[in-house]
């Protein structure tokens, strides 16, 4: 296979070499034909209509959770993650792949080792989810440059556009990774169902928004489709238009996708004052949107906040998820639902990790995101439970796949104006949703209320049996009218409907909840049913039955944390749960026979479980339950359903249980949780191997094999303010760090130096004249959290010696370029020195050197990509890496002894872990928090097994925390932990606390993953 793959590159790349220049951009016309040949290639296998996808023959919800491979990169753990987006009730995963990180040397696309697809693609189909591929080229997602490669700064016409210098430079990542995609589409038996070309490409510099697109960008965009169509794609294409205002909307001309998609992040950014919800993005009007737009598709949000990102001197992702939390999901989501939404997908579900310098200027070391499942993919949020309360509803309501928006306005179907209703009409079935919030939905009051709609019944005001209904803070519900749970038609039902399920012998479990102290009600037609009452407990007045007219039994029920089980028919029974119960209860689908095998499916068979922290697979094994997952406490596991009413006996992770019938009948085993034993560094006391990683101001040092900065112009649309370019992107260094050195002849007149600087937001730099400590900036103060400082420095108030050679070294700290709207060419701003003046002199005095990582674009660590390295000279040296010649070196320890002046120590030490097979213990590394204990301002990357997985700030913060997942770290094995420690300060530095800790223990049925590539120390030929 990969044979194949590296032949078909070579070819492509030979291909486009003898292509007449600008003929890569060849854009045929908008042709009716080719869109039904690729319809005819997708026969069978997934289509749609107005209302929803429709895949195997089957309507589905497309319920989608983001995760981007490249940000967890132990491939052996993706199918842990796909395993807990599934458990969701979710049915596909949302990815992007990262152009940067592939082809960061020009010409050669490397999608192996953790950078290929195939075990990605594996993995989804194993765990049964489909796959909604974004492959770009540009993808933001809060990458530097916005996922494209450094290189492609020097480009001198606008990226995203028409022009053929821009447009033939995307060539051969597009076939190469075009192709892999095609290979695993649903057509060949694979995961994928849809792609995306291109991302959020809405508008372009000069051009209103009303008359966007231009043609040129009508140009590009149908390039970029055809340059995935070509390799083989046939799955439909879509869009997510961040304006929403039509932009390649099917029907809308060159460049129109085939399904059109929005995204919307309506609560900000914020994460500092995470009880403040914005009021100024609150979706009030997209289905009317939608039928303007793109009435012929089902209505799908491509990109839906499902969180917020974190960067330097903010807050850290607790905050974030305190923003996005629960309340939000159930309010925000809801109203989606409002809209009829058919395709829905979360940014993030998992978000990972930004090792490696991978992010962009704006973020820091970690995309946990604020998502449901956290960073170091624990999924204890509430948030994630609420979102799997919601999306099992939807999987089991045939009637909303074909259901209308109706419009919403405050006092409609309710007693008071406080409440705002959206109806969303049932048109192949009888079922109505009633979606009900507060007016103002930010608004956290407590509200009661009556709902008065109309049912087969005829009109009725809810509840029948007395009280009110309530809405509490910041909430949301589904209401339903005339739902069908297998034959037994509900008329009305106020509490929410988790999941109901049908057996072989007819008998219906149907599952509701409800907030803590509120009262809800439902009422069943009993047209279907033998028995016409129920008996409840002795003196529990919380539960009311009563038989009405038209034969129609009502239940209300004031919702406490005991649960109560009624058996209202041979064939219905009836669980009443409080909302946080409910959060313990997992719908696990079985195994079905080929094409669907793990894929979801609405005509497969389920099992209901109750207890566990996570269940991630089901299989029926004759009269045995066999079932996979994950606690963190002993349990009981508890079946509340399962089709075939023959099950005697559960298994959990391949332990047979000792079951038995509790007091509801339901068949339960006691899982014993053993906590494991565990030996962690003590980093205090371990050895440390020490080496000075800034020789660069001995006077001895030979800087001859550095570059130059002899360009006398540059391709930048930002004009130089300096004789030669000493932007970095010129001499292609675009990541981790850099390097200056400024040569120059003394005349005794250098007074002053002026540098203006561009590093990205919250960056430092440290300045040496000679071996002289000069000053440095720790990113804060005045100017602080900016992209860019400038500052006229003091030189040594003793005037230099007239007619000496002296050097200045700067070591400037990279975090990483700016994103990307079209034709801005923002990511092309240019980092490095952008200006500077030494008093008594001309520019052109001073003869500048620059480093950043050895080699820059032809990187010599293969298998950790293009952006793990920076300038120091230990990572030049690949010190970083496991095994270093360390013999000789001083021992040090960077929290007992640090650093005793102004410069860069490396630290290195080895650790071995013996983790109990059999447990998923996520580690993580901890710097103590800088906020209490540092005294001092200094910055710390954090490399495993060679791998950058962080950078520490002690004096901005707030991530001190930084979470290594195993198959980066060997959980059973020996360990490589390295520290590169930058004082800013004059007298030093040492860490205030360094730490490998663990974070709740699980006894798991996760796959333990294999090690990702972990290349040793070599010496590096041409290493300075």
């Amino acid at each position: 296979m990969f044979v194949r793959k590296m032949l078909f590159y070579v070819w492509f790349s030979l291909f486009l070499c003898l292509l007449p220049p600008g003929l890569g951009l060849n854009v045929p016309l908008s042709s009716s034909r080719s869109v039904i040949e690729t319809r005819d290639q997708l026969e069978g296998l997934i289509t749609w209509d107005k209302h929803s996808m429709i895949i195997r023959g089957e309507r589905i919800f497309v319920f989608s959770g983001e995760f981007h491979p490249w940000r967890l990169p132990s491939p052996g753990l993706w199918i842990d993650i796909f395993q807990k987006i599934k458990a969701l009730g979710f049915n596909a995963v949302t990815f992007y792949t990262y152009w940067g990180l592939v082809e960061g040397t020009q010409g050669q696309v490397r999608f192996d080792g953790i950078f290929a697809l195939d075990e990605f693609f594996k993995a989804a189909a194993k765990a049964g989810l489909y796959l909604i591929a974004r492959p770009g080229p540009y993808i933001n997602a809060e990458t530097a440059l916005g996922g494209y490669p450094g290189w492609t700064a020097r480009i001198k016409a606008p990226l995203r556009g028409d022009d053929p210098e821009f447009v033939n430079t995307t060539e051969l990542y597009a076939a190469a990774v075009g192709k892999l995609i095609a290979d695993a589409q649903i057509t060949n038996g694979g995961p994928v169902i849809m792609l995306q070309p291109e991302n959020e490409y809405d508008t372009w510099p000069e051009v209103n928004n009303t008359d966007f697109p231009a043609q040129g960008n009508r140009n590009y965009m149908q390039h970029v489709k055809e340059q995935f169509r070509r390799v083989g794609n046939v799955v439909p294409q879509m869009v997510n238009d961040h304006l929403y205002q039509g932009n390649w909307a099917p029907g809308s001309g060159l460049g129109e996708t085939e399904i059109y998609g929005i995204d919307a992040y309506p609560m900000r950014y914020d994460c500092a004052h995470p009880d403040i919800w914005p009021k100024i993005r609150w979706p009030e009007n997209w289905q009317m949107m939608h039928q303007k737009y793109s009435p012929n598709t089902p209505f799908f949000v491509a990109e839906f906040q499902g969180g917020s990102g974190t960067g330097f001197g903010s807050v850290n992702a607790d905050a974030c998820n305190a923003l996005v939390n629960q309340e939000s999901v159930r309010v925000l989501w809801k109203n989606n639902y409002s809209f009829a939404i058919k395709i829905f997908n979360i940014y993030m579900t998992y978000g990972g990790t930004n090792w490696g310098n991978l992010g962009y200027r704006g973020g820091d070391s970690s995309y946990d995101y604020g998502a449901a499942i956290k960073e170091n993919r624990h999924i204890w949020r509430e948030k994630y439970s609420e979102e799997k309360l919601e999306a099992n509803f939807f999987r089991v309501s045939p009637a909303y796949l074909t259901a209308v928006a109706g419009n919403a306005s405050n006092g409609s179907y309710v007693s008071t104006d406080q409440i705002a209703t959206t109806p969303v009409f049932g048109t192949e079935y009888p079922t109505n949703f009633y979606i009900i919030r507060h007016a103002d939905w930010t608004s956290t009051n407590t509200t009661t209320y009556k709902l008065d709609v109309r049912t087969s019944i005829g009109n009725i005001s809810i509840p029948q049996l007395g009280g009110e209904l309530v809405l509490t803070r910041r909430d949301s519900k589904i209401h339903v009218t005339d739902y069908d749970v297998g034959g037994i038609n509900l008329i009305y039902c106020t509490a929410e409907v988790f999941t109901w399920a049908q057996d072989v012998s007819g008998k219906r479990t149907l599952i509701l909840y409800g907030g803590a102290e509120e009262v809800h009600e439902f009422a069943i037609d009993l047209a279907n049913m033998t028995r016409t009452s129920t008996p409840t407990k002795p003196h529990d007045t919380n539960v009311k039955v009563e038989k009405t007219k038209f034969n129609t039994l009502v239940v209300q029920w004031k919702v406490s944390a005991e649960r109560r089980i009624l058996k209202l028919d041979d064939n219905l029974e009836v669980l009443l749960l409080w909302r946080n119960d409910a959060y313990n209860y997992w719908v696990t689908e079985l195994p079905a026979e080929g094409p669907i095998g793990n894929y979801s499916s609405p005509s497969k068979s389920i099992v209901i479980v109750n207890g566990p922290y996570l269940v991630r697979t089901a299989a029926m094994d004759g009269e045995t339950l066999r079932l996979t997952g994950d606690i963190n406490r002993t349990i009981d596991v508890e079946l509340i359903y399962e089709p075939t009413g023959k099950v005697k006996t559960l298994s959990f992770n391949d332990e047979t249980l000792q079951g038995h019938r509790n007091g509801d009948g339901k068949l339960t085993a006691r899982l014993d949780f053993q906590t494991p034993k565990m030996i962690l560094p003590d980093f205090t006391s371990i050895e440390w191997k020490y080496v000075n990683s800034l020789p660069e101001i001995e006077a001895f040092y030979d800087d001859s094999n550095w570059v130059a900065c002899e360009n006398p112009s540059t391709n930048n649309p930002q004009s130089l303010l300096t004789s030669t370019s000493l932007y970095a992107s010129d001499y292609g260094f675009h990541s981790g760090s850099l390097i200056y050195r400024g040569h120059f002849i003394a005349n005794g007149e250098e007074s002053t130096l002026f540098l203006n600087i561009t590093g990205g937001n919250d960056f430092g730099y440290s300045l040496w004249l000679n071996h002289t400590f000069i000053t440095s900036w720790d990113g804060s103060g005045e100017g602080g959290g900016e992209a860019t400082y400038s500052d006229t420095i003091s030189l040594p108030s003793k005037s230099l010696e007239s007619g000496r050679s002296y050097v200045f070294t700067l070591v400037i700290d990279h975090m990483g370029q700016d994103e990307e709207a079209p034709g801005t060419d923002a990511i092309k701003a240019p980092m490095g020195i952008i200006n500077f003046d030494l008093a008594g002199h001309t520019q052109s005095d001073v003869k500048w050197k620059l480093t950043g990582n050895l080699g820059g674009e032809s990187y010599l660590d293969l298998a950790r990509g293009p952006r793990n390295e920076g300038a120091m000279f230990a990572e030049r040296q690949g010190y970083h890496q496991p095994s270093p010649p360390s013999q000789d070196w001083e021992i040090s320890n960077p929290i007992i002894d640090g650093i005793k002046s102004a410069g860069i120590g490396f630290f290195t030490t080895t650790f071995d872990l013996n983790i109990p097979i059999g447990y998923d213990v996520p580690l993580s590394f901890v710097f103590a928090n800088a906020s209490t204990t540092s005294s001092s301002n200094y910055r710390c990357q954090l490399f495993v097994n060679g791998w950058q997985f962080g950078k520490y700030v002690a004096n901005l913060g707030p991530q001190t925390t930084f979470p290594v997942p195993e198959g980066i770290l060997n959980h059973n094995g020996t360990n490589t932990v390295a520290l590169t420690l930058w004082s800013l300060d004059e007298g030093g530095a040492k860490l205030d606390g360094f730490s490998l800790e663990p974070e709740m223990p699980l006894w798991s049925g996760y796959r333990k993953p294999w090690s990702s590539p972990q290349p040793a120390w070599t010496a590096r030929e041409g290493a300075y």
